[in-house]
């Protein structure tokens, strides 16, 4: 039997840590090789340290096809879905391969909204449009917000928040970290908002350096607050004062027309009353 590893597909998903591998390969060696390598043609796309273990030992293995694939993404979002379900999975591991999934999608249906027909023109054959109702991820959850990333991966949205900041801003050290369980989800994200080098020096100085750098970031953070709350409401001061000193002036030249108002209503009143003492019975 031909089987094909690819190892850009075989990378696609974090590898398991020393101490799983050799427990994998232990369950092996005592029962067997008891679950199926998938294939997809001659490609192996699930059970990458299975086969590794079984052909190291000459072990016998099986193999189950999969067909429904049309695409790589196909592949890549079967991958997702199968650790997305996993136990095992870390919950940064979780949060990463449902923003993976996430990206394919909405990159999925920009292509079929870009591809769809404008108004007017004619509509695809049927047969044309299968292809395009599969790839624009038709009965796949969009994952539109970080609730429903959350859901996917079983995480809270605050952690998918933290997850996003890592996967944009960490070091390779510290996402290294946070992948192994060094640290934290929450200690990385804090980290990843230091300048690289400080990232690199504090992963490079081990475990307690990295939680030190943490809550120093943390500390920071908590001191910056009620400074920014004692400038704002400075700030807020000399204008909350000018809108007095306004609304006094609109008030003083309020008073100031109805006195004038008084006056004239008075003098007609005066007016009117001389004119009837004068006027002859």
């Amino acid at each position: 039997m031909n089987i094909v590893v690819n190892e850009e597909l075989k990378a696609y998903i974090d590898p398991l840590t020393p101490q799983e591998h050799e427990a994998l390969e232990r369950s092996i060696l005592a029962e067997g090789c008891r679950d199926a390598l998938v294939l997809w043609g001659d490609l192996l796309i699930d059970g990458h340290n299975r086969y590794g273990i079984c052909t190291r030992h000459g072990l016998p293995f099986n193999t189950v096809q999969a067909t429904r694939f049309q695409t790589m993404e196909d592949v890549h979002l079967w991958m997702i879905d199968q650790h997305l379900g996993r136990r095992s999975v870390s919950d940064f591991q979780r949060g990463v391969l449902a923003l993976r999934k996430k990206e394919i999608v909405q990159a999925r249906q920009a292509r079929a909204a870009a591809a769809a027909p404008a108004d007017g023109e004619a509509a695809p054959p049927a047969e044309a449009a299968a292809p395009a109702a599969a790839a624009s991820g038709a009965g796949e959850e969009a994952l539109a917000s970080r609730e429903a990333i959350a859901r996917a991966a079983r995480i809270s949205s605050s952690q998918v928040v933290m997850i996003e900041k890592i996967r944009s801003q960490a070091a390779p050290e510290v996402v290294e970290a946070v992948k192994s369980g060094v640290i934290s989800i929450n200690a990385a994200a804090a980290v990843a908002t230091l300048p690289q080098e400080e990232q690199v020096a504090a992963a490079t100085a081990g475990k307690d350096e990295l939680r030190q750098a943490a809550k120093r970031v943390r500390e920071a953070g908590k001191k910056r607050k009620p400074a920014a709350a004692a400038a704002e409401n400075v700030s807020e001061q000399p204008q909350a004062e000018g809108a007095a000193t306004d609304e006094l002036q609109a008030l003083r030249e309020r008073v100031a027309a109805l006195t004038a108002e008084n006056a004239a209503l008075r003098a007609r009143l005066e007016a009117l009353g001389d004119r009837e003492a004068a006027a002859p019975f």
